[in-house]
């Protein structure tokens, strides 16, 4: 059990805001939303199309079939019930009314359909049915509906009620007009499975409004809100979120440890201590051009979570595979601002192992363009040896990495520093000058071993784009075997991108039009995001306290994540 000074990070539900009333509807996900605004307008459209048969059905099959004469008035209620179900169907696709509006929408439409079938029931069909005791089809419409629709189990009951007794009402409207009918408690009992129907209709609600309730409170990492998945990988996943306070917008990245090689609960608890001491060391970095990590922690089903900032742009591997090899000005622009980040935790003692194009973003970051920042320090290990091999990049008999961008030593699973991070920086400059990788290979071992024994064919030698011979030896430099003969750290290479004449070709300015030229959807105007700020009452505002980052709010101190909680 974990000591009472000891919490583990975890959702928490959305707390309303002070002053203001939560809707009575089941408030759901942003996905969830539009799934069930889809089986509204699906419902919608089977309505339409069922009325449409009844019609031909009733008008055409059965006068060729029977002496049956067509009943002039049940097709006059058929025709408006069609017209109904068109205008409720393009009413959930057009319309902007909130998702709540719609599903009482949904419920007036479903009583309307009841309507329709209860006139017809008196007007055609009382007789047949009475003698065949054949159930209404409004048990239909209440089943049916209360498996589409998302509204509250009080709401469904009372709008199943009124839909299970249009029936009784209209056998009374034709006692009005004068009809044979059966008598008040014959009617009653006839249509009792109408209210039965009524009454079951709540459970598929209710467990619909239970589960949608959970899975939201399961996507509130602690402060955060989890909106839209962005992406899937071999950690985990990547979703858009939103801060509920601040309404600022985050990348938050979800690691099970069993994805990461937890294969029992030791693991799980070494792992959560290095996963603690990884986060802190990388939000200790401070150059503009690594990710900001804005908080982290751990689910109460053990899932890490990392807050990030959230980027507007691309990472280099979507880039150069749709645009092409960038001219060798570019790249150095681009790489200069990579070993800024790099330099930084190299200068900390941090390695981060981990240095391919996918985890490089390049950016539209206020007014400036082709601004890169460094992403995933998720496989960060510490150059110190006493540290090293005990980090979530080096389980046991593991070698992690991406195979194109994997120093020699790495394969080799011997001491890793931040030479590593510069042959794998080499391993980019190429991939960003010729659109190639530096070895192409039919399987990862393969790969592994030309890293270990082939000598790379210079980049200006792939590509028919000018590479001037200094970028070319930057790059070989990089890529050299013998980590020795390397540049000794990213700052090292700084200095021979800073020697290159063919850097002062590329600028912000450049950059700018480049974007507006390729990607035009990301340089349109600034816009600030209307979000909803709540009100902090006077009362409350002594136990709001700034977290680690200044983000999380929360009422007591948060005490170091603890691997003895995992126990509990």
């Amino acid at each position: 059990m974990p000591h009472q000074n000891e919490r583990i990070i975890e959702p928490r539900a959305a707390t309303p805001a002070p002053g203001t009333r939560t809707t009575s509807g089941c408030r759901l996900p942003e996905d969830l939303a539009s799934e069930h605004l889809r089986r509204l307008s699906l419902f919608a459209a089977i309505g339409a199309g069922l009325w449409t048969y009844g019609l031909v059905m009733d008008n055409i099959v059965t006068p060729l079939t029977s002496i049956v004469r067509p009943s002039p008035m049940a097709a006059a209620i058929e025709c408006v019930a069609i017209v109904g179900a068109l205008l409720m169907f393009g009413y959930t696709r057009r319309s902007n009314h909130p998702i709540e509006v719609k599903s009482d929408a949904a419920l007036v439409f479903m009583v309307l359909n009841s309507m329709a079938v209860a006139l017809i029931n008196t007007q055609v069909r009382m007789p047949d049915m009475a003698r065949s005791g054949s159930l209404s089809w409004n048990t239909v419409v209440v089943l049916v509906s209360s498996m589409i629709m998302s509204t509250t189990p009080r709401k469904m009951l009372l709008g199943s009620l009124i839909a299970a007794t249009t029936d009784p009402l209209g056998i009374w409207l034709a006692h009005l007009r004068g009809a044979n009918v059966p008598g008040f408690v014959d009617t009653m009992v006839f249509f009792m499975p109408n209210y039965a129907c009524a009454i079951v209709a709540t459970l598929p609600v209710h467990i619909f409004q239970k589960l949608s309730r959970r899975l939201r409170h399961a996507r509130e990492m602690g402060s955060y809100h989890l909106e839209e998945l962005l992406g899937r990988g071999g950690m985990g996943e990547v979703w858009r979120g939103r801060h509920r306070l601040l309404a600022r917008g985050a990348a938050i990245k979800l690691v099970r440890p069993e994805l990461i090689g937890a294969s029992s609960e030791s693991d799980a608890h070494a792992m959560l201590r290095r996963f603690e001491r990884e986060a802190q060391a990388t939000a200790a970095l401070n150059s503009p051009h690594t990710i900001q990590l804005f908080d982290f922690g751990v689910t109460a089903d053990r899932t890490f979570y990392y807050v990030m900032e959230l980027l507007t742009g691309r990472d280099l591997d979507s880039l150069v595979r749709k645009f092409g090899p960038v001219p060798s000005a570019r790249a150095l622009f681009l790489l200069r601002q990579v070993c800024h980040s790099l330099a930084d935790a190299h200068a900390r003692g941090l390695v981060h192992r981990d240095v391919t194009p996918s985890n490089i973003y390049v950016c539209r970051m206020g007014l400036e363009y082709d601004f890169v920042k460094v992403l995933d320090f998720g496989l960060v290990t510490f150059d110190d040896p006493r540290e090293m091999g005990t980090t979530l990049g080096t389980t046991a008999h593991t070698t992690t990495g991406t195979p194109a961008f994997m120093a020699p030593e790495i394969i080799l699973e011997g001491a890793v520093d931040q030479r590593a991070d510069v042959y794998a920086l080499g391993c980019v400059a190429y991939f960003l000058l010729t659109g190639q990788v530096v070895f192409e290979a039919e399987t990862p071992m393969k790969m592994f071993l030309q890293h270990l024994h082939t000598r790379p064919i210079p980049p200006s030698q792939r590509t028919e784009m000018r590479i001037p011979r200094d970028v070319d030896a930057l790059v070989l430099a990089c890529l050299e075997k013998n980590p020795a003969k390397r540049p000794q750290d990213a700052k090292a290479v700084l200095r021979l991108i800073e020697a290159c004449q063919a850097r002062q070709e590329w600028d912000e300015e450049t950059a700018r039009v480049w974007w507006e030229q390729h990607l035009p959807e990301l340089t349109g105007p600034l816009t600030v995001v209307d979000a909803p700020k709540p009100p902090i009452e006077p009362a409350l505002a002594p136990a709001v306290s700034a977290n680690w980052q200044g983000l999380a709010t929360v009422s007591e101190p948060v005490a170091p994540l603890d691997p003895a909680a995992f126990s509990a």
